[in-house]
């Protein structure tokens, strides 16, 4: 019983790695910058309320919003951010921006280009983050599916 199951389990395996061969697509794996199992390294700025935010008017702050959507828009059309977006239904976590940079440092830089940043309506936590590296893809896929822009 025991070489039958060894013999699935090295059949099964070597199937599915024959699969998996037949849909890598070496170019685009080089051009996200996966490593061999399709993953890379990200950072993931956390966005929390900042300290400043009652200090600015409704007016003032929507300009500062308009500032922190270009700056994104910016961002992702550089190929430095991936994603980006808000939660809902919390005062103090506002939203997450994924960056696709090296380091930590170099995310740092980013965040601080930041307008909402800059005024202290938002301040940002840093984090490095192993994940797909398809998320590269997001920008490119978020332009043919959104009528009014990324």
């Amino acid at each position: 019983m025991k070489k039958i199951l060894l013999s699935f389990v090295f059949i099964f395996s070597a199937f599915t790695l024959s699969v998996a061969q037949e849909k890598f697509d070496e170019s685009l794996a080089k051009k996200l910058g996966a490593d061999e199992y399709g993953m890379k390294k990200y950072v993931i700025a956390f966005l929390y309320r900042g300290y400043r935010v009652n200090e600015y008017s409704e007016a003032e702050r929507a300009e500062i919003q308009k500032g922190h959507m270009a700056n994104i828009t910016k961002l992702a059309e550089e190929g430095k951010m991936v994603l980006a977006g808000p939660f809902f239904g919390s005062e103090e976590l506002r939203g997450l921006f994924f960056f696709s940079v090296a380091t930590l440092d170099e995310a740092k830089v980013l965040t601080e280009s930041d307008p909402a940043v800059k005024a202290g309506v938002l301040k940002m936590d840093l984090k490095e983050w192993y994940g797909s590296a398809a998320l590269g893809m997001v920008v490119e896929i978020s332009e043919k599916i959104s009528k009014k822009g990324f």
